[in-house]
């Protein structure tokens, strides 16, 4: 959330011409981050869901780090900047890809069913 609002920031001072370009796609997928996290985080009673839901947070985040590149190359941000942009989500792909290699770790151990004894049977 924090580095979402880091890039927010940031794309505040970009050209008026980049509004419905690259500041609406760089503002979108640093958002999408947080977001997918905050959905897979409810999901995680299901391995399979959560996990999915990570790897969709890992691959905005990678379109993130795309998105700061070019605003670095176009000049809409300066190399300091950018650098501790891409280094706050380096650090978040390296937890993302932490959690999808190891969900166990983050997921409830689902509880054993309770027997239920079949009905007997009436005659």
């Amino acid at each position: 959330m924090d580095t979402a609002m880091e890039v927010y920031a940031h794309t505040k001072h970009f050209p008026a011409s980049e509004l419905y370009s690259l500041t609406d796609q760089i503002r979108r997928s640093s958002r999408s981050v947080a977001a997918n996290i905050a959905e897979a985080w409810r999901k995680r009673r299901y391995p399979a869901a959560f996990v999915c839901k990570l790897n969709d947070a890992e691959g905005e985040a990678s379109e993130t780090q795309t998105h700061i590149e070019f605003a670095l190359r176009c000049g809409y941000i300066s190399e300091t900047p950018a650098k501790e942009l891409d280094a706050h989500y380096e650090e978040i792909l390296s937890m993302l890809v932490t959690m999808i290699n190891s969900p166990e770790k983050w997921t409830p151990t689902p509880s054993p069913r309770p027997r239920v004894s079949p009905s007997p049977r009436l005659s």
